[in-house]
């Protein structure tokens, strides 16, 4: 039976930057993941996510430098990013951190996790099932264990006893061809956001260019409510109807962090599986991979000093970094995606030229901005008057 200082299990981007980052200080890692599986993603990214994960221009499928809100009376308000956010496209981006964690010494399989048991002497055993070797169960030893398997992470229902519920959305998309160049409904270098009912109920959906192709998806925990028909919808307002629909994928996707990341032992999750995601928006990418690196520092600390108590850092510090923002985000997803009203209201406020930049200087960097106190006393009193039905000019 093969060893390992850490097993992490999926390889998206918290599983693979974690990998990455404990092999270069020389753990033994074995990361396991499953073969063709591609998370449904908008595929947005912060510049500061390309300098803190050194993450090369050649992943980026485009630059968008602008971004159109909808609203439920098909009112456009157009927004100028005042920078630009990458978009990637998880086919090529999640495959590429796998590499670079093999490259920097991690242990690759393409495999389905089973399960994970104890030995004798109650340490970690994990199963899995390798592609391509006939179904062939194996089992490896570890000191610790990275849950990075997504929402319905199994390594979560599997250590963790008491199962706190995870609050989520469905998202589902498909990748289209895009169009070529710019069209009277579609821009190659601006992303759509449609916040109407009729796309969905409680959440939203994009229309995101990729370059060569474009994400098209929307999200809804609504039991019921038709995707295929909310994005079959966005298709046809942005004239890509007739377009080939090259894949289409879909996955939950959590709202809302755990309240526990780890089992007080040896076993930690990150990622979807931890529930790192934005609110609102359902931003993942950043967030999963900052995850993955906060588990990086913790699991070494744990090799180097068998101290469980280290593995409770991983969550708290995420959440110093970002609680702040998440619980912003999730107010603002409680009250202004409610109903239709209040989504009119929403896009109205967007055309404030100090919300456009604030939020995109808080998006790019990942971090409040500190700004002038009379703009934010500013921003108030137009978000009081929006709220009691006033317009103001």
């Amino acid at each position: 039976m093969q060893s390992y200082d850490v097993a992490i299990i999926g390889g998206g981007p918290s599983g693979a930057t974690a990998a990455c980052e404990l092999a270069e200080r020389g753990l033994s890692v074995l990361l396991i993941d499953r073969d063709g599986r591609i998370k449904p993603c908008g595929g947005a990214v912060p510049p500061i996510l390309l300098r803190e994960f050194d993450i090369p221009d050649a992943l980026l499928e485009c630059r968008v430098t602008s971004a159109r809100m909808v609203s439920p009376a098909e009112e456009r308000v157009d927004m100028d990013i005042g920078g630009f956010v990458g978009m990637v496209d998880r086919g090529k981006f999640d495959p590429w951190l796998r590499e670079r964690a093999e490259a920097a010494g991690a242990t690759r399989v393409t495999a389905h996790f089973e399960e994970i048991s104890r030995d004798e002497n109650d340490g970690l055993l994990v199963h899995y099932r390798e592609d391509g070797k006939n179904g062939e169960l194996r089992t490896i030893s570890a000191r610790a264990v990275i849950g990075a398997d997504g929402a319905a992470s199994k390594v979560r229902k599997q250590v963790f006893d008491k199962q706190e519920k995870m609050k989520h959305v469905f998202a589902y998309h498909e990748i289209v061809r895009s169009p070529e160049g710019r069209t009277p409904e579609f821009d190659p270098e601006r992303c759509d956001v449609y916040y109407q009912g009729i796309v969905s109920p409680d959440f939203y959906g994009w229309v995101f260019p990729h370059g060569d192709c474009t994400s098209v998806g929307a999200g809804s925990a609504v039991k019921g409510f038709s995707l295929r028909k909310a994005v079959k919808r966005m298709r046809d307002n942005s004239g890509l109807d007739d377009n080939q629909v090259v894949r289409c994928e879909g996955a939950p996707l959590p709202l809302k962090p755990l309240k526990r990341w780890d089992n007080g032992r040896d076993v930690v999750l990150v990622g979807d599986a931890a529930g790192a995601v934005a609110p609102s928006s359902g931003e993942g990418i950043y967030y999963a991979m900052c995850s993955g690196r906060h588990a990086a520092d913790a699991v070494a600390e744990f090799c180097e000093t068998g101290d469980a108590r280290v593995l409770k850092q991983v969550r708290k510090r995420f959440m110093k970094a970002h609680g702040r923002i998440f619980l912003i985000l999730r107010i603002m997803q409680h009250y202004w995606y409610r109903n239709e009203v209040r989504r009119e209201k929403f896009v109205k406020i967007c055309r404030d030229p100090d919300v456009q930049r604030l939020t995109w200087e808080a998006y790019m960097n990942k971090k409040l901005v500190r700004a002038k106190p009379t703009t934010h006393l500013r921003i108030f009193f137009k978000d009081l008057a929006h709220l009691v039905g006033f317009n103001p000019q």
